[in-house]
């Protein structure tokens, strides 16, 4: 399947593909209406385009040109992967729960309640479902791109999502942990500069801290950060015992190692900073967590959200965001 259609071409593409799905939709219910039962009813979701922010609305901040809500929706609902500890089943009941068709509905339901933005990798998977989503509905919810550059090739995964309509791109966590463990973080700066080239925001991601404050000290011009940040007020919180970096930790219960020092550091970064993690992977409440991340610094809070959680996390972060107003660290977007 070739992804050289992009976002631009399918919104600019939605009037006449509309036209042809309302006189196929015709054609069809004339044709049972003739020879058989009447079609299945279709879910609500799929009878009309998206209407943003009909639902509700959240607050915003800007990255560069981007306007984006202060909730930004994960991307685990397209891509299937589920941190679950040491629950094996949780991953595939997840992938059988999110169809491709319930991850558009959901994508629609996020849109309508004001999460304008969502993260997600640049896979297939995730290209087919927001270039059917943009089509289909007509939706606009902006693709923020974990760009997974390769060692050897580090252009090319980035110009794709680019082609794609990416609307910023920064360079995942995990890969940018592991480059400054080998001691080539420099890759990174590389890769924001051509990001920043090609007119898209560039980010770094790290869930070491370590990651953040050799981009600061070195200067390689990320113009956001995605960064790990949730509290140890749950059970199967990091243990004494548990010295190893994220990315090594076999047993996938925690995600920042420090986050004090996290939220002391930020604190003196004048760019703007998605936290993610805050619920570390499903163990913390949404209003503990998004309360943490944005008492402490956080500008945006990314979570996945399942389409039945929408509607409240969106409340939450609602009631939330007006009190942080006065917190230590300033609004950087």
């Amino acid at each position: 399947m070739s992804f050289k259609l992009n976002r631009r071409d399918f919104i600019a593409q939605s009037a006449s593909a509309g036209m042809t799905v309302a006189a196929t939709a015709g054609m069809t219910a004339a044709a049972q209406a003739a020879d058989g039962p009447p079609a299945k009813e279709q879910p609500a979701a799929e009878k009309h385009a998206v209407a943003a922010g009909s639902k509700n609305t959240l607050p915003t901040g800007k990255i560069g040109k981007l306007t984006l809500s202060r909730l930004i929706s994960g991307g685990n609902l397209i891509s299937g992967w589920a941190h679950s500890r040491d629950l094996q089943y949780v991953p595939s009941l997840m992938r059988a729960y999110n169809t491709e068709e319930k991850v558009i509905d959901t994508l629609q339901l996020l849109e309508e309640h004001g999460v304008n933005a969502i993260i997600a990798d640049p896979a297939k998977k995730c290209m087919s479902v927001f270039g059917r989503y943009w089509k289909e509905r007509g939706g606009k919810i902006q693709w923020i791109a974990e760009g997974h550059p390769d060692r050897g090739d580090w252009k090319t995964n980035i110009q794709q999502s680019i082609d794609f309509g990416a609307a910023a791109i920064y360079i995942q966590g995990v890969i940018c942990d592991n480059w400054y463990l080998e001691g080539s973080l420099d890759l990174a700066a590389k890769c924001v500069d051509f990001i920043k080239s090609q007119g898209v925001p560039a980010g770094i991601g790290a869930h070491k801290l370590e990651v953040i404050i050799d981009s600061e000290k070195k200067n390689y011009g990320a113009e956001f950060y995605v960064k790990t940040l949730h509290h140890a007020m749950y059970w199967s919180a990091r243990r004494p015992e548990q010295k190893a970096d994220v990315v090594q930790n076999q047993s996938d219960n925690y995600w920042d190692l420090d986050p004090q020092q996290t939220i002391a550091f930020m604190q003196t970064v004048k760019k703007p900073w998605i936290a993610f993690k805050v619920l570390a992977a499903g163990a913390i409440l949404p209003k503990s967590g998004y309360s943490y991340a944005f008492r402490n610094g956080a500008d945006f809070v990314c979570n996945g959200m399942f389409d039945y959680q929408v509607e409240q996390n969106v409340a939450l972060a609602k009631e939330i965001l007006p009190k942080m107003q006065h917190r230590k660290r300033g609004w950087m977007a």
